[in-house]
């Protein structure tokens, strides 16, 4: 039985963030807004299904009961249903989530229930149909709002919805989205705009506290509720007279990795200790062959002994992340 992964700080790791393709077919003003641009001949292919069942496999059997597939957009890969059943195969994962842009949901949603995903996140960053399309870039939301309601029908319980909180574009529709989820059983989950790569301009323009939402929300009655194990980094609120939920993830607040339990492989087979950290180990040359399992494994367990206790995003320090997509567990 190989030990729980746990790093120099004693902090277990529950959760992977698998990246599955860096493609994206959004424009989002804050992630890509010039669209996607592949990076040439140094653009190595993405994990290929196989490298995905070993990958999934080796955390499995180190303890990793969730897995989370993302991108870019993971459901523009067309194995995206086989890669779900290929991670189904393991008995320890118990949750097996995506975070999507939604545009396929209403198309495809029931054949991923059916191949064993069990939560979905979606990105909508407002509820405004024209300013969504200029968020976004694409002109698509009732498409991914009738993804939502396909969900639902396809047997999904409760759906997350991620927000990206900007000032003067939507930090002041609390109203509208608490009035969308009343009766929805959805998690609408705030995400600070972070400072991201080339986008300082951006992030000095529109950044906001989560504070602000919480402050509004403590004084409505909304009550905040523990965490499980293998959630994400939300700070998750109820209130009796609303089936919905609202999530605060706010990585800039104190003591926000302190409770930190997952890691990230990238589409090209990095491990990434740190959703913001630099560089990465590499696990690719480990994934040719079921038999190189164990010392896939120990390659993990024996990293995490590099995992820093924060992420230094106070000091400006923002590293490979350039997707928002990565925070939102």
């Amino acid at each position: 039985m190989v030990p729980q992964l746990t790093d120099a700080f004693e902090r277990k790791f529950y959760y992977l963030r698998l990246s599955i393709t860096d493609v994206c077919n959004f424009r989002c003003t804050y992630c890509l807004p010039d669209g996607y641009k592949p990076n040439g001949a140094a653009n190595k292919s993405f994990l290929s299904l196989e490298e995905i069942r070993r990958i999934t496999r080796a955390f499995a059997e180190s303890g990793t009961d969730k897995v989370r597939l993302t991108g870019g957009e993971p459901s523009m890969r067309r194995d995206f249903t086989d890669i779900i059943a290929a991670v189904r195969e393991n008995p320890g994962i118990r949750q097996i989530a995506v975070t999507t842009n939604g545009y396929r949901m209403a198309r495809d949603v029931a054949e991923w229930r059916d191949a064993g995903l069990t939560s979905i996140n979606v990105s909508i960053d407002s509820l405004d149909p024209r300013q969504f399309h200029a968020i976004t870039g694409q002109d698509k939301f009732h498409q991914v709002m009738a993804g939502i309601d396909a969900a639902f029908e396809a047997g999904f319980e409760k759906i997350k919805v991620n927000s990206v909180l900007m000032r003067d574009l939507n930090h002041n529709s609390l109203q509208s989205f608490l009035n969308w989820i009343r009766e929805r059983p959805i998690q609408l989950r705030f995400i600070e705009l972070m400072e991201t790569g080339d986008h300082s301009a951006l992030f000095r323009r529109h950044h906001i506290s989560g504070e602000v939402i919480r402050d509004q929300l403590i004084m409505q009655g909304w009550q905040r509720q523990p965490r499980a194990r293998s959630d994400g980094p939300a700070q998750v609120f109820t209130h009796p007279e609303y089936r919905g939920e609202i999530g605060l993830i706010m990585p800039y607040e104190k003591d926000f990795c302190a409770s930190c339990n997952r890691l990230r492989v990238s589409a090209v087979g990095n491990l990434h200790l740190c959703l913001f950290g630099d560089g990465g180990v590499p696990l690719r040359d480990l994934l040719a062959s079921d038999d190189q399992q164990d010392e896939l494994q120990a390659r993990i367990a024996r990293s995490l002994g590099q995992k820093k206790q924060t992420h230094f995003l106070h000091q400006g320090n923002t590293g490979i992340t350039q997707n928002l997509s990565f925070i939102g567990g």
